[in-house]
């Protein structure tokens, strides 16, 4: 399926000036998916984790990656080894799900737009509006791009169901 968030997605990969990508949007809307696809279809290596508490109060196992330290590079090699996979500067889109479950790896894209801009780090997360207005003495202002995402458009679904030509 194509959906328009998708050349949203590489003008973002392609700029010069490419921040860490929050995207954000109303539960069920394909986030992850379009994040998941996009890491497939336009890196050699996508690197996805779920942040989301594995209870109310439980932290995801990726978390303490980044509550140890604040050095992206750091925080990558430790995400390299939990996950198995490589992490590669401008090969690798590491996915950042359900963001808004840990404060620390939100605090830690600052890090990653100043010290390590190289690497392509993209989030999402459920009701993020909600936990960042909570957690605003501590969002990186200014270090992340945004990215709305909406439900399916009916042009959209028309392309998946193979009646494009009817979007006039």
């Amino acid at each position: 399926m194509e959906r328009d968030v998708l050349h949203k997605l590489d003008s973002w990969r392609d700029s010069s000036f490419r921040k860490p990508l929050m995207i954000k949007g109303a539960r069920q809307v394909g986030k992850t998916w379009a994040l998941r696809e996009f890491g497939r279809t336009r890196y050699r290596n996508c690197v996805y984790v779920s942040l989301e508490e594995i209870a109310p109060g439980v932290p995801s196992e990726y978390a303490q990656l980044f509550s140890q330290t604040r050095d992206p590079r750091r925080i990558l090699s430790n995400l390299s080894l939990a996950t198995g996979q490589p992490i590669d500067p401008g090969e690798t889109l590491i996915v950042l799900d359900e963001i808004q479950d840990c404060p620390a790896a939100i605090g830690a894209l600052k890090y990653f737009c100043d010290e390590a801009p190289e690497y392509h780090v993209a989030c999402a997360g459920s009701l993020l509006g909600v936990r960042l207005a909570r957690a605003s003495s501590s969002f990186p202002v200014g270090k992340v791009e945004f990215l709305e995402m909406g439900p399916l458009t009916f042009s959209e679904f028309l392309r998946a169901v193979g009646a494009g030509n009817l979007d006039e």
